[in-house]
């Protein structure tokens, strides 16, 4: 196998080959199909806890095979989430030149479905890998809940910059979305040119619409990926079931206060798309929203919180603007707060919602506890 991605890396390090010509180009039809041009080399996160057989003949949609992709969720590397970029050429994190020219193709389609239904795939996604040959478009899509028939699932790719894509197709998920892990199978994954494609035009979200409601819930729209300070002393639980004000679980967050970065303070941004600091057009127009509420409480009482915002991203795709309340002072019963959003241009949020805290005003740490974060 090594002597197999070597080689292709050879090949597609002399030119980046356009495909302008073709209706159709294949990321994955059957196994050892000549018509295949990515190879899943890829693995983010918990790599340790999926594992990839893209022979599999368990009732392959077309073909003879299709892709089984098991995922255990024993957060085998501490970070409770894992995915896999199909990539060109393999192993490429955007060090090498390579990839293709896709320019004319609409859209990216695909079929899917779990081994008993109801299974999550928290994002799927064409482009996106940075480095010095970067990508030249990013497209997310999801989340999605499987069924245990086979589906058709459609990423519009009308208008996008497509000369550039070495991360073909991608799949994410998490141990919070599928506690007891998942089984799923994915097959005919291809580009087309469909001219009946339009452009996606992002309307304002409707209301409620949520940060974050429960371990599982699809309306959950932002991920805790931007840590920032002391990241070191903190550890987040999407899924703790410790007295929630509401539904099965909530966010439980523990900053020890250790300083292990130098920082003396520490916080989490919920991002869109996971770890944008404004250098990826994503976030939503929440443009209808008035207020963001969240309920919280520590484990003891006495907690400090210097700020609870949202927005106040910055980069080439700044969130519009920015709103927070605090110093906050928890006390060990649930308590509903409010940011007032009444005039703020909420047209572009990536940065949904974000705390942060600091050693002085909490030397021995915190927990506490947040619970129903939703735009209203």
């Amino acid at each position: 196998m090594k002597k197999v991605f070597l080689a292709l890396s050879v090949i597609f390090l002399l030119s980046t080959v356009s495909v302008r010509a073709q209706e159709v180009f294949s990321v994955y039809m059957d196994k050892n199909s000549p018509d295949n041009h990515y190879i899943p080399s890829g693995w983010m996160g918990d790599h340790g806890d999926v594992k990839l057989n893209d022979e599999s003949r368990n009732e392959p949609y077309s073909g003879s095979t299709c892709i089984e992709i098991s995922y255990s969720s024993k957060r085998s590397g501490g970070f409770g989430w894992t995915g896999i970029y199909w990539q060109n050429p393999p192993n490429n994190w955007g060090s090498r030149q390579g990839g293709y020219d896709l320019t004319g193709m609409t859209k990216l389609t695909f079929w899917a479905k779990g081994k008993s239904g109801g299974e999550i795939i928290e994002k799927l996604k064409v482009g996106g890998i940075k480095g010095t040959y970067p990508d030249s478009t990013e497209v997310d899509f999801g989340p999605v809940e499987l069924s245990d028939t086979w589906e058709k699932y459609t990423i519009n790719l009308a208008e996008k910059d497509l000369s550039y894509i070495s991360g073909g197709f991608v799949f994410v998920t998490s141990a919070d979305l599928n506690p007891d892990g998942a089984v799923f199978y994915i097959d005919e994954i291809k580009f087309e040119k469909d001219e009946s494609m339009k452009p996606e035009v992002k309307a304002a979200e409707l209301m409620p619409f949520y940060v974050y409601t429960d371990r599982m819930s699809l309306k959950n729209h932002f991920t805790p990926s931007g840590w920032m300070g002391d990241y070191g002393d903190i550890s987040i639980d999407q899924a703790s079931a410790d007295n929630p004000t509401s539904g099965e679980s909530c966010v439980k967050i523990v900053y020890s206060g250790n300083m292990s970065n130098g920082a003396r303070w520490a916080g989490v941004y919920w991002q869109s798309p996971p770890n944008n600091w404004g250098n990826v057009d994503g976030g939503y127009d929440l443009s209808k929203a008035s207020k963001l509420s969240f309920w919280a409480r520590g484990e003891k009482g006495g907690e400090r919180i210097e700020e609870f915002k949202i927005g106040g991203l910055m980069g080439k795709y700044s969130d519009s603007d920015s709103a927070g309340i605090g110093p906050v002072i928890l006390t060990d019963k649930w308590k509903q707060y409010v940011i007032d959003l009444k005039g703020k241009d909420l047209s572009y949020i990536s940065g949904g919602f974000t705390w942060s805290t600091n050693v002085d005003v909490n030397p021995e740490g915190v927990v506490f506890y947040i619970d129903e974060i939703r735009y209203e």
